[in-house]
């Protein structure tokens, strides 16, 4: 995996799924986040691939970034295609996810700990709280 820096976008997996998501129809954009989220959570306690997760944490940042208090994802790296308005229902699904990718066995967790991911990991973190903290009716 190519890895330019710590954003949920700075690596090569991060831009080939934002391809696949500009790539389907506006009405199937949730669909494909929500796949994300769910073959992460479906890992269970096996260990969990680092594209899997990375493709968690991409979609986790498109639907915080439509929470109060989320960032905007503005990399050149991300969907170039306008994202539509997001179910609520995905907030909890993408937080279960990251909470996933935080835990071993992760195979992207170790190798940001292998390189010093504090950044990394306190951007992930960030993201969580914002899905976190964000009622469903907003």
């Amino acid at each position: 995996m190519g890895t330019w820096d710590v954003g949920p976008f700075d690596n090569d997996t991060a831009a080939d799924f934002s391809y696949r998501v500009d790539e389907v129809p506006s009405e199937q954009r949730a669909g494909v986040l929500l796949a994300a989220f769910r073959e992460v959570s479906g890992v269970g306690d096996d260990y969990l691939d680092a594209d899997q997760a990375v493709e968690a944490v991409a979609a986790a940042a498109l639907v915080a970034a439509q929470c109060p208090g989320g960032d905007p994802v503005t990399t050149s790296y991300a969907p170039e295609q306008p994202i539509p308005p997001l179910p609520a229902e995905l907030r909890p699904a993408a937080v279960e996810a990251l909470d996933r990718v935080l835990t071993e066995p992760s195979e992207l967790l170790e190798l940001w700990e292998e390189s010093d991911g504090e950044e990394w990991k306190a951007g992930v973190l960030r993201l969580r709280t914002v899905l976190a903290t964000t009622p469903a009716g907003d």
